[in-house]
């Protein structure tokens, strides 16, 4: 058998080198239009900010590394134009020469990834305006890096822009953060993003957020933006991080069918519309796993076992690649943003029911030092309490509880299921309830009936024509409340029962986190309160709701939304 893979990296190294493992006999070969085929492209923006010393660090294997270990042929610089389906061969040309030959294939692997997208406005062709997908990009911005510049902009406030902008900033540029929507990390729901949006401002970051660029000048050796409202900046470089574009051209033009969110047709076994033909990674339509919606999703892990399951069917095996569920995580300088499964946003759009809770707990026990509180954020069906998808922002622990979730949403584990999982703990680690124990029995308690929650969104017409009960101290009250709130602190609760009883029903209870207001939750319902609701999340999670970053002329670091 003599198979052929177009495109290395993620999804075209893994298949080349399971192909192997499965089949010594057969004849392997990559093309490469790159002179890297395998690589750590998620690593790119942390050699540019000096985390990551050594750029030899960020190459994975070689093309002599593959011939040597695996008997792999690759060939780097070369780029495959057009296939020939029924000749079964490839049109391949080599870029170093130009010439042109043709490359005859029994199977073929497709892993050409996506391109970035690009803006359509004048001077989108800056030269000072770089992209970040490949070591050649990197290579382009530390160069100019070095050459002696002092500011930037970052185009798009996406896992890659976040991991771009903390890069620039560590590398001491005055950094400028542009995004269209009104928020940084779009995929997330837009109350769990906040606290980064102030991160960001800590750190010195400026963020523009519903902007957008509608021309880029020449200024000074560098350039300048001119945006949506009228205004202008100035920078000396700019990464462009607006999203990518699934590579489908040469498919295309070879009539393998492309569906609707513009990725390659393929089925459970990564096989195209052609049988001998297979695709991979960032350029396949997948699965979501909570819609059953045909969407894209460039992700490294997905590509990477897509890769794997092509090879294992070629070579007679019947793995299968079931649904993507989108699990990722950033960082962003010291915080933490993680996400899995069906967000908020999703589960309104496609129109299936769900349940929310939020919820904050420390990364571990919070007696011991290094710890902060993480706000969770967990969706489930509320018939039979299904997790269908979780978001944690915070500091330490976010990629552990991450990971327990997403397990969960892969698995279909309940509310219940999560109340039982026997999780590690020591102080340094965790907590004797994790914080995954806890999306548990606060899920299971809505489903039980234990209690009824209120949301953040729903204020002020919740309470409008109840009580809005805050249950914190009163120093804490001092500090901050909801506009019109009653304070009464818990342990005034029950001497004062005559009092609540006299105030206008419904109850709407909250203190800082919920738990305390949970407490008043169950007195109340137990002394005959009917009409109570318990703030999920509570202030903090309010906080993160009804927040807004305005501009503030005199400070050094501002935000400003359109």
């Amino acid at each position: 058998m003599k198979l052929v893979i177009v495109g290395g990296v993620a999804g075209g190294a893994s298949a080349a080198a399971r192909a192997r493992r499965l089949d010594e006999q057969a004849e392997i070969i990559v093309l490469e239009r790159g002179q890297y085929v395998s690589f750590a492209n998620c690593g790119l923006p942390y050699h540019i900010s000096g985390v990551i010393d050594k750029r030899d660090s960020l190459l994975i294997s070689t093309p002599e590394n593959f011939q040597e270990n695996f008997n792999i042929e690759v060939r780097t610089g070369h780029e495959a134009v057009q296939i020939d389906r029924k000749q079964k061969t490839l049109r391949v040309q080599d870029l170093s020469s130009g010439r042109q030959y043709n490359e005859a294939y029994d199977k073929l692997i497709l892993s050409q990834g996506a391109s970035p997208a690009r803006l359509d406005v004048p001077g989108a062709d800056h030269p000072r305006i770089f992209f970040l997908r490949n070591l050649p990009d990197m290579d382009q911005i530390i160069q100019t890096i070095d050459g002696g510049v002092r500011s930037a902009a970052v185009i798009g406030a996406g896992y890659i822009g976040m991991e771009a902008a903390e890069a620039l900033r560590l590398r001491g540029l005055e950094v400028t953060v542009i995004e269209i929507q009104e928020q940084v990390l779009p995929l997330f729901d837009r109350e769990m993003v906040n606290d980064v949006h102030l991160h960001l401002a800590e750190k010195g970051v400026r963020v523009l957020l519903g902007t957008s660029v509608s021309e880029f000048c020449d200024a000074d050796g560098g350039m300048q933006l001119r945006l949506n409202g009228g205004e202008s900046l100035t920078a000396d470089l700019c990464v462009l991080s607006i999203g990518v574009t699934p590579e489908v051209a040469m498919a295309r033009s070879a009539g393998l069918s492309i569906g609707a969110s513009n990725g390659i047709t393929v089925d459970q076994h990564q096989c195209t519309s052609d049988p001998d033909i297979y695709a991979v990674g960032d350029m396949v339509e997948v699965t979501d796993t909570i819609t059953s919606a045909a969407v894209s999703v460039p992700l490294a892990g997905p590509a990477n076992r897509q890769g794997r399951i092509a090879a294992d069917h070629i070579c007679g095996r019947e793995s299968a690649y079931t649904t993507t569920q989108g699990t990722a995580i950033v960082k962003v300088f010291e915080m933490t943003a993680a996400t899995t499964g069906a967000s908020e946003k999703v589960l309104r759009r496609t129109g299936i029911p769900f349940e929310k809770m939020h919820l904050w707990h420390f990364g571990h026990a919070s007696y011991y030092p290094g710890t902060a509180g993480m706000h969770i954020k967990a969706m489930m069906d509320p018939s039979t309490g299904r997790i269908l998808g979780a978001q944690i922002v915070g500091r330490d622990g976010v990629d552990k509880r991450i990971d327990v979730l997403a397990l969960a949403v892969r698995l279909g584990l309940t509310a219940y299921d999560l109340e039982h999982l026997e999780l590690a703990y020591a102080p340094p680690y965790g907590s004797a309830k994790d914080p995954v124990n806890m999306v548990g029995f606060v899920g299971a308690n809505i489903l039980r009936g234990d209690v009824r929650f209120w949301h953040a969104e729903d204020f002020p017409e919740r309470g409008s024509t109840g009580t809005v009960l805050d249950v914190r101290t009163s120093r804490e009250y001092s500090y901050g409340h909801i506009e019109g709130a009653v304070n009464i602190p818990i342990n005034e609760v029950r001497p004062r029962l005559a009092e609540l009883r006299g105030l206008p029903q419904p109850i709407f209870i909250y203190c800082l986190t919920g738990i305390r207001s949970y407490l008043v939750y169950r007195i109340l319902i137990q002394e005959g309160f009917s009409e109570v609701f318990n703030l999920a999340g509570g202030w903090k999670t309010f906080e993160s709701c009804h927040r807004r970053i305005e501009a503030d002329s005199s400070a050094s670091v501002m935000f400003t939304q359109k």
